[in-house]
C-alpha cells in the first residue's frame, strides 16, 4: 500500500509482501491505501507502456483492490467501503462495520 493525501501513491510505501515482523510499522495518525493484488499465477507483473496498468507475467486472472484506512487512537478506521458494491450484488455483509468511521 502507500500513504494517501494530494497525490497519487504518496508516502509512506508500504509493501503488502515480505516476512512477517520485519515490516514497516503503522504508526497513529497515518492514512494508508491498503491494495492487495490477488493472483492466481505467479506473483510476477509486467506494466504495460501507458505506466499505469499492471499484469501478472503469466497472464493468469488477478484482481486489485482497495481500502483507505486511518489509525486513530490504535484502531484501524475504514474511510472506503465496499458496501455499494454489496448492494449491487445483492449480498448482505456486515463485515465492514466496526471498522467504519
Amino acid at each position: 500500500g502507500h500513504g494517501v493525501g494530494r497525490k497519487m501513491h504518496e508516502d509512506p510505501e508500504m509493501p503488502n509482501y515480505g516476512k512477517r515482523g520485519n515490516g514497516k510499522k503503522f504508526k497513529d495518525g497515518m492514512v494508508v491505501a491498503i491494495e492487495p493484488m490477488i493472483n492466481m499465477g505467479t506473483k510476477s507483473i509486467r506494466q504495460l507502456k501507458d505506466g499505469w496498468t499492471i499484469l501478472t507475467a503469466d497472464g493468469k486472472p488477478s484482481a486489485h483492490f482497495e481500502h483507505d484506512v486511518a489509525l486513530i487512537d490504535g484502531k484501524p478506521r475504514l474511510l472506503s467501503t465496499f458496501k455499494y458494491i454489496y448492494e449491487a450484488l445483492g449480498i448482505e455483509s456486515n463485515e465492514e462495520d466496526e471498522f467504519l468511521f
